[in-house]
């Protein structure tokens, strides 16, 4: 009775109709239980080498476990060169990764979820990187903002140095390779990071990418990166394995960051359209939100303009706004980052009009690695 009890305090009154989110969707050739994605979040937590520990394999488990239908992995560095940008990141670079993430992926698609491997370089955003002791970029900018303590970060970012068409070449060929061993270890795709002013996004936006080359000036010249990764990671693992993309306005080291309007928006959009990616995953702080100063949200204005699902991450742990979305078809389905962090169960949770606290963010502080969510969750337990 008192088990019975307890269960009628956590239900919500008046729950919200969410049958939207629980309808399963068809990505590439593969089939999603529900629209609830894990989004990519770095936690900082694998060895010095990047090899993944037995507590990451927890970690992502208990997404799938707790009913997610995608489990995307939080930013793999790509190479030994210059796209680590913490330390403590994992890589995905050599056999000993590939071999470190197999277990984790046969225990979350033992549990029924999708899991996709993100590949991330950082560029002039690194912030740790033993394999390095500068930085490149697409242009000698410094970055805007300073470096984030949560991910052992301190003062302003360094002065990158420009890449060379060399060096260009070198970290596409990364992502091919990283393409490559998370197809041998087990994933069931990749998700290029293209936003949140890391490498991909860097050339892409304009005051950052300086460039006189055919990877600078106008918009296509500033795409061609992204096009050049997508192909050739395309090229790499065939039709039938997941291929994404993640774009973004806003970046981690200068949050208010825009695009030249809904018409550049517009134009980049039409331009990703035309690669060969099985979805786009678009970002900003409240995704429902206009994107500019009025008109369509970021999400919305990207499902108008491609013809693969879209993703929308953005404070959507907000449930009606998450449910309009996909209701509204502004968004094929969403990705949670801090409504996971807050209850790895919570499609479960929703589908028993269970009640959802709001994310305590001292799980992430001083460091947002899962040690300190441990002690975190520890101290808590004891008071």
């Amino acid at each position: 009775m008192m088990i019975m009890n307890a269960l009628l305090e956590n239900r919500k009154d008046d729950p919200i109709e969410t049958d939207a989110l629980f309808s399963s969707l068809k990505l590439g050739s593969l089939t999603l239980r529900n629209r609830f994605a894990v989004a990519p979040m770095t936690r900082v937590s694998a060895t010095a080498e990047g090899v993944p520990t037995q507590r990451m394999a927890d970690y992502y488990a208990s997404f799938a476990d707790g009913g997610f239908g995608l489990v995307i992995t939080e930013g793999l560095y790509t190479d030994k060169a210059f796209s680590q940008g913490y330390l403590f990141q994992p890589g995905l670079i050599d056999p000993t990764h590939e071999s470190g993430w197999r277990p984790i992926i046969q225990r979350v698609r033992g549990q029924g979820a999708v899991m996709i491997a993100q590949l991330m370089h950082a560029g002039a955003l690194s912030q740790g990187n033993p394999h390095r002791g500068d930085t490149r970029g697409p242009s000698a900018v410094r970055p805007k903002g300073r470096q984030m303590a949560f991910y052992r970060g301190a003062g302003d970012y360094p002065l990158p140095s420009a890449m060379s068409f060399a060096e260009i070449c070198e970290a596409v060929a990364g992502f091919v390779q990283a393409a490559c061993l998370a197809q041998a270890a087990g994933f069931d795709g990749v998700e290029i990071h293209g936003a949140n002013g890391y490498l991909l996004d860097q050339f892409l936006s304009q005051g950052v990418n300086h460039r006189d080359d055919r990877y600078g000036g106008d918009l296509e010249g500033r795409l061609r990166l992204i096009v050049e990764v997508v192909l050739a990671v395309r090229a790499a693992v065939g039709p039938s394995f997941i291929v994404g993309l993640r774009i973004s306005q806003g970046k981690v080291n200068d949050f208010l960051y825009k695009w030249e309007g809904e018409g550049e928006a517009v134009a980049i959009f039409e331009q990703l359209g035309r690669l060969p990616i099985d979805y786009l995953h678009t970002t900003e702080f409240e995704a429902w939100r206009p994107a500019f100063d009025a008109g369509e949200s970021l999400a919305a204005l990207a499902k108008r303009h491609v013809s693969v699902p879209v993703l929308a991450n953005g404070s959507l742990h907000d449930l009606d706004q998450a449910v309009g979305l996909v209701e509204r078809k502004e968004a094929d389905f969403i990705s949670l980052g801090r409504g996971a962090l807050a209850y790895p169960d919570r499609p479960r949770r929703i589908a028993a009009h269970m009640r959802l606290d709001p994310f305590d963010p001292g799980v992430l502080s001083p460091i947002a690695d899962l040690q300190n969510a441990d002690r975190y969750g520890r101290a808590t337990l004891s008071c």
